[in-house]
């Protein structure tokens, strides 16, 4: 650093003769390091003469000076009690140096303070980052604990409110692993922790006394003693997020109102995270249970007949559509087996909604499966007389298991109609065909009766699959030619491996393309020779 304009080289030597005459700090130094001299200045910023008022990081640059054979160094620097100085040395002709000194302790906390500053802002930046993408809790948690432990103390806890009388933990040390627990606490036991995870009214952070810590709260492994606990509270959405515990050892200082609010501005962001992701979970869980009726049954032998079915969502995200497909028993031995599959109008949760009000208004109308047409007609007007604006086909197969093999009663209702594929590789459609539910006020429908004779196969299955969109350019329809070609192929297979070979060459045609809901449902009579099929029906 050059010396400032009133002190130039010419102008510090004209002074030496005369050091208490000059406003400015300057001690004389012996070529052998030895004090020789200061002014008052220097006396006031040294606190006393004598050779222990020389600091040692003074005299290393004496040395070097010394060593260099007497050429002006840089000015050094460096700590004389809670100051900071700057010191620039000029050589005298004896061998001795002047070493004006410089009280430059307000500069450097300022640059101290503004590089601590952007270091937290780079650390709030980055875990804000963090946090944003991380919307599983315990993710969430374990990033929150470990960044506090890293840059805010030497440990850190996080409690967050009880649910089912546990509260969940993160605790953590500086460059540590991350513990989680769930466990019965008692919050009042820690000072300040129940007002913050109260959240209302907001509360500041709180210090208590090290001793007052609790065994749940203690960090294993840390270096020293703790010397300062803080308490902050992590605000949420409306509500708290928890509470972060902040441990820092003997070995270091205590908080500065800096770090303070550096805590404050963390907790803010980490509050909001947390609170984000268990509002996240809490709608994933909602989703869950709602979703789990609506999903697909498990298909597999009854009654001495083979079912397999899969289906295959239009968004992979979704679990589930507007394609849907059951398959009722009868009440008793002999009785028909109804084989439901339908596509409502739509993709998504909006079709999927309705959807399971269509599968619960058949399954109440089972007692009435003897008259299909009279099924769709009291299904259509439970369509029209709710608040959904959209419309559905399906069709309805009863399935009676007689010596020799299966007869079945099938109707469409605006539905392609189902395909049956011999034990021979012969394809036939089923001459059904009708009205599509939601429509009209009046549906008709035609119902046909087929029989399934050993390693024959019907298949059921929506629109999805026959405008499946692929080939070359990924704008050709799968169309029911290649259906019927594909079937063809299966004769005399058990239904599970028709299904899967039509979901395979489906799924092979769009080669990762967009397309509509899938759903298809095979019925077969097993070969004396065949084997009992796996359950199908998983949604793959």
């Amino acid at each position: 650093m050059d010396v400032p304009a009133p002190f130039t080289h010419d102008v510090l030597r004209a002074r030496v003769t005369d050091l208490d005459r000059v406003p400015h700090a300057a001690v004389t130094l012996a070529p052998d390091g030895s004090l020789i001299g200061l002014n008052t200045q220097a006396g006031r910023l040294l606190d006393g003469a004598g050779p222990a008022a020389v600091p040692a990081w003074l005299a290393d640059a004496h040395r070097r000076l010394r060593g260099s054979g007497g050429a002006a160094d840089e000015c050094c620097s460096g700590p004389v009690g809670d100051r900071h100085v700057e010191a620039r040395p000029v050589p005298e002709g004896d061998g001795s140096v002047v070493w004006w000194l410089l009280d430059v302790t307000d500069r450097v906390r300022a640059e101290r303070d503004l590089r601590e500053e952007r270091e937290r802002s780079a650390v709030l930046a980055e875990v804000s980052t963090a946090l944003a993408s991380a919307l599983n809790t315990d993710r969430c948690l374990e990033l929150t604990v470990r960044t506090a432990a890293d840059h805010l103390a030497d440990a850190a806890v996080v409690v967050t409110p009880a649910r089912g009388g546990r509260h969940s933990l993160a605790l953590a040390r500086r460059g540590g692993p991350v513990t989680m627990t769930r466990r019965a606490i008692d919050p009042t036991a820690l000072p300040g922790l129940a007002d913050a995870l109260e959240g209302f009214p907001p509360v500041t952070a709180c210090w208590i006394p090290p001793g007052d810590l609790p065994p749940w709260a203690l960090v294993a492994e840390l270096p020293a003693p703790v010397r300062s606990v803080s308490v902050t509270p992590l605000p949420g959405h409306g509500e708290s997020a928890g509470a972060l515990v902040l441990l820092r050892t003997a070995s270091r200082a205590s908080f500065t109102p800096a770090e303070e609010e550096f805590a404050r501005s963390f907790a803010v962001r980490a509050g909001a995270a947390l609170s984000s992701a268990r509002a996240f979970a809490e709608q994933a869980d909602i989703s869950s249970v709602l979703t789990r009726d609506l999903l697909p049954p498990v298909l597999g032998p009854l009654g001495g007949v083979e079912y397999a079915g899969a289906y295959r969502s239009a968004q992979d995200a979704d679990q589930v559509g507007g394609d849907f497909y059951d398959v009722h028993p009868g009440a008793g031995d002999g009785e028909e087996t109804l084989v439901v599959l339908g596509d409502v109008a739509g993709k998504g949760l909006e079709a999927a909604v309705l959807t399971g009000r269509m599968r619960s208004t058949l399954q109440a109308l089972l007692p009435f499966t003897g008259d299909h047409g009279r099924v769709l007609s009291l299904l259509n007007q439970s369509v029209l007389i709710s608040r959904h604006n959209r419309f559905a086909t399906l069709v309805l197969a009863s399935v009676r298991r007689v010596p020799g093999g299966v007869t079945m009663r099938v109707t469409s209702a605006g539905h392609p109609p189902p395909l049956v594929v011999r034990r021979d590789g012969t394809v036939r459609e089923v001459p059904t065909h009708g009205m599509a539910v939601g429509v009209a006020a009046q549906v008709t429908s035609r119902t046909a009766e087929i029989v399934l004779g050993p390693g024959d196969t019907c298949l059921l299955y929506t629109d999805g699959v026959t405008e499946a969109r692929g080939g070359p350019f990924g704008d050709e329809f799968f169309g029911e030619a290649r259906l019927a070609k594909v079937l063809a192929e299966c004769g005399g297979m058990l239904p599970h491996a028709v299904v899967e070979r039509v979901h395979m060459v489906a799924g092979e045609w769009i080669r990762g393309g967009r397309h509509d809901d899938i759903a298809t449902v095979a019925v077969g009579v097993p070969r004396a020779d065949d084997s009992p099929a796996p359950p199908s029906g998983d949604g793959t």
